[in-house]
Formats: C-alpha cells, structure tokens, sequence
C-alpha cells in the first residue's frame, strides 16, 4: 500500500520575553462559560467548581520526561496554581517529540479548564493497540480515578470493543471521554471514539468578539467522525437519530488550529522549550474531560456519586435542553455540521450532570445488531487468518497551526520516516483493509496536521 507523507510544520523563532498567541486559560473558559463557577457545600459555604476532589486520567504513549517542567512553566505564565500531578511510567526512558506534544496539551489543558482536579499521567510502552489498552486498563483500575481522557484514535477497520471503557465492579463511576479524529469526516468513524460507552469529542472553530466573549462557532474542516460501519445505535442517540448506527462525535470543542491554544513543550531530543498554537480534537478531550470532573465534584458535595459513562453521562448529555450547548454551524453549506450536541455552556450544563437522577443501562438498537456482528466475526476471521498483518492507527489527534512559535530557533520537523523512530515508520505491510485505510485524507487541507502518524499494532 503506498504510505502518503505528512505535512512539515515549520517553527519560527519567538521572542523570549513574548508569550504566545493562542488563546488562553481565561480566554476560552470565559467563552464557554466555564470560569468563575462555584458550587455549595453541606455546610453551605461557597465551593470553587474547579474539578477539587477528583481525578482526571490521560492516556499517552512513551514518555515525557520534562512534563512536569513544561506544566510548571505553562501554569507560572497563567497564574493557575500547582496541580496534583502523577505519572505512571510504562514506557522507561523510551520518547517521541510529537508524543510528547500531545502529553503536554493534554496536561496543560485538563488543568487549565479544571484546575483543582488531580492529574495521573499513564504513558503506554508504545502507540500500539496493545500498549494502548493496558494503559486504558492501567487508569481505570486506579481507586480514585473518576474521568479517562483518551487523545488517540484507530481506524474504524474493525471494531475493537468496549472491553477496558467500563467501570470497573466495586468502583465508583467513570466516564471514558476520546478524540474523534483531525482528518475530516471522509476519514469515518475512530476507536475509542465510536464505542457507545465513550463521550465523543468533535472539533470546532471559535470566534470571540473584541471584549472575548463567545460570538458563534463553526464545524472544523479537520473533525472527524460520522456513521458507525460497526456500532448500532446506542439508547441515548434514538432521540436525534434514526439510522441505527452509533454517531460520533457526541459534543464539540474548540479544534481549529487556526484558533488554537498556546501550549508549552521541551522536546525530548534537543531540550528546546517552545511555545507552540495547537489544535485538534485532542484538545477537547481533556477539557470535556475536565468538563466532566467538575461535575462529578458537584455531584459528591451533593452526596451522589461520580458519573459512570455509558449510563449516567452520555444519557443525561442526551436528556439536557439544547440551551445547556452552543450550537455549531456547518462550514458546509446546505449540509449537517456533525458536531453532536454542540459545544459547552458551562453553567448550565454542568448544573444539569450534577442534578441528573439518569441511571440507565446501555442498550442499542437491534435493527442492524445481528448484521453488525456477523460483519465483525467475517474481519476478525481476516485478520486471524492473516496474523503477519496489522492494522494501521492514526494515533493522537492534534493539530499544529502553521504559525507555531517557538522561543528556540527555527526547527523542521519530520513527521515520517524520521531515523530516530525506524520502528514505528518503517515499511508496513498491506491490510485486508488497504483500500479503506489508503482513502484516508492523511495531508488534510485545513492545516499543518500532526495528529495522524502511521503506527503499527505490534
């Protein structure tokens, strides 16, 4: 199958006493209305609605090994107070400077919407679907963990199931939140995202008017999602779907890396510091994330539990007024925005999950079940009798805009075929599934797009 090359993001240098120019901590909570918001305890004195008293975990893969540094830098420059971070190291010294990246962005921005929730960082051995769901299964075994974010995705090729994206017996609620993909909707439906037991997240461009408030948003180009080939309808889609197949994504989130966010990374191999504007669905994933962690803290101070994902979150996102979400318009004319729910209007929305009484099994439609699982064994049995060939993951979903500054000199970074990673980009066999994975739109047109290396399920 002939492999399609990325494109090269160009960095120039910034200025070391300029800060960048993405948006901000305060400038996008104030746009979603997420800043500011209090809730009331027992006692009735006033509670920050900051995520206090839970935790938010991040799945990543290799190692970062100056995260701590880079957050420490990102939350001096916002005036955000120190977090509670941890890092479970599955990967040893093992690193990747676009990796390290999407760890950065993840952190930075879970902690940026949800600043008093506490942050446990699982980075996988690998990119591979195997690394990847030990560590899904790593975060979810943790007692205190309340809320998984997942910045990654694989192809809709076959589906990969709902195993690990479940709370675990005897523990309390979790809600599994995923990227839907940077590479438009052409390139259909990703895992984790199109699991019914996940919260789906979609990417959008945000305007702000001159005193930063919200003034409207617009479906990105680069957001992916659509129609399951796999996944029936889920229960809680049957009141804005009939087609009887899951739809992602869910909700929606800033993603235009052209209206993205300053995030600050060193990168592994030269030890450079850099502010970079990124994008993405990846970065709505740990702000809905973050989103659903200042509910859950609501939810305790109120004596509830934490809200599990399949039969609490998604329901109640799906039972709230349309008034609790900005709606999205579509960037394509005459045709559906496919940006789910929409966007946050945080007080409001949080304050419907907090008083939410939903507790409902999972159920799907069972219009096309038997048809979606006769369709599964026929892949699976592909696949077994193939064993030498793997699927093709795109892996975190992000974007970098092309005007990315850095405060170091001006750095070309390879995406593709780079020496320093010969395992991870070297010649990968065809699929049974070639043709479907040799249609993806790799070198989307809307931006310099990081967020679709080619990985191997090794």
């Amino acid at each position: 199958m002939r492999m399609r090359r990325r494109l090269r993001p160009v960095v120039d240098r910034l200025d070391d006493r300029c800060l960048p120019s993405g948006l901000t901590p305060a400038q996008v909570t104030q746009a979603y209305g997420l800043g500011g918001l209090t809730f009331t305890a027992p006692s009735g004195a006033p509670v920050a609605a900051d995520g206090g008293g839970t935790t938010i975990a991040l799945i990543e893969a290799y190692h970062d090994p100056t995260l701590t540094q880079d957050l420490q830098t990102f939350d001096q420059a916002y005036n955000l107070p120190a977090p509670s971070l941890n890092v479970v190291d599955l990967a040893g010294s093992t690193s990747d400077p676009t990796w390290a990246l999407e760890e950065s962005l993840d952190v930075e921005w879970a902690h940026a919407i949800a600043p008093g929730a506490n942050i446990v960082v699982i980075e996988a051995p690998s990119q591979s679907m195997a690394a990847i769901r030990m560590a899904i299964n790593t975060a979810r075994n943790i007692p205190t963990v309340d809320v998984v974010s997942m910045s990654l995705g694989f192809p809709e090729s076959t589906y990969h199931g709902s195993l690990n994206l479940t709370t675990p017996p005897g523990h309390a609620g979790i809600t599994f939140v995923a990227a839907s993909g940077d590479n438009g909707l052409a390139s259909g439906s990703s895992w984790p995202a199109v699991s019914p037991n996940v919260l789906a997240v979609g990417g959008t461009t945000l305007y702000l008017d001159a005193a930063g408030n919200y003034a409207g948003e617009v479906s990105w180009s680069g957001s992916g999602g659509g129609l399951s080939k796999y996944v029936a309808e889920p229960r809680y889609q049957r009141s804005i779907s009939s087609a009887g197949r899951r739809m992602t994504p869910d909700v929606s989130f800033l993603g235009d890396p052209n209206t993205g966010v300053a995030v600050y990374q060193t990168d592994p191999y030269s030890g450079l510091g850099s502010w970079q504007i990124v994008g993405g669905t990846s970065l709505g994933t740990p702000a809905w994330a973050a989103i659903v962690a200042i509910a859950d803290e609501g939810r305790i101070l109120q004596g509830k539990g934490t809200l599990d994902g399949p039969s609490q979150t998604l329901p109640a996102l799906y039972s709230l007024p349309s008034s609790d979400f900005h709606q999205v318009a579509s960037y394509r004319a005459g045709k559906p925005a496919m940006m789910g729910l929409g966007s946050p209007v945080g007080g409001p929305l949080i304050a419907g999950l907090v008083a939410s009484n939903i507790d409902v099994p999972l159920t799907v439609s069972s219009a096309r079940t038997a048809a979606f699982r006769a369709q599964r064994v026929r892949v699976r049995r592909a696949f077994r009798e193939a064993p030498q060939h793997r699927h093709l993951a795109r892996a975190h979903h992000f974007a970098v805009a092309r005007h990315a500054i850095h405060s170091a000199p001006t750095v070309r970074t390879d995406l593709v075929g780079s020496s320093r990673h010969p395992a991870d980009r070297s010649a990968i066999p065809a699929l049974p599934i070639a043709d479907l994975l040799d249609s993806l739109p790799w070198n989307h047109r809307s931006a310099t797009n990081r967020g679709s290396q080619a990985l191997r399920d090794v």
